[in-house]
């Protein structure tokens, strides 16, 4: 495979709703990161290099963990990973019409994100 593949810089948490005051607030307020809302209503946090993300999931019962990955080439990544046996999951969360990307789940049932960037 000649595309690249790299960690990218999105952590999402999906939170259910009765969790989701409580979970922004700890990490605010008692973890102390720093808040931004760019993307409001949703809020997210600097976590070092990356942004951790907490999103309201009316639909789950208890919080998930999403992780993102970068690739220069994603109708190339999407072959190697159909390929490969991975399962795609694009209908877990609605994307934009023409978004250069979709969703997988690793064995473990750990949704990814997989994308072009906006800037490489």
């Amino acid at each position: 495979m000649t595309a690249r593949i790299e960690g990218g810089i999105n952590i999402a948490m999906k939170v259910p709703p009765h969790q989701f005051d409580e979970t922004v607030r700890f990490y605010r307020d008692v973890v102390g990161l720093e808040p931004f809302e760019e993307k409001a209503p949703e809020i997210g946090f600097k976590l070092g290099p990356n942004r951790l993300w907490i999103d309201k999931a009316p639909m789950l019962s208890q919080a998930e963990v999403w992780l993102e990955l970068f690739t220069d080439d994603f109708p190339a990544v999407a072959k190697h990973f159909e390929t490969s046996g991975v399962t795609r999951c694009d209908a877990i969360e609605p994307l934009p019409d023409g978004f250069k990307g979709g969703w997988i789940s690793n064995p473990a049932n750990i949704v990814h994100m997989v994308r072009t960037p906006d800037a490489w």
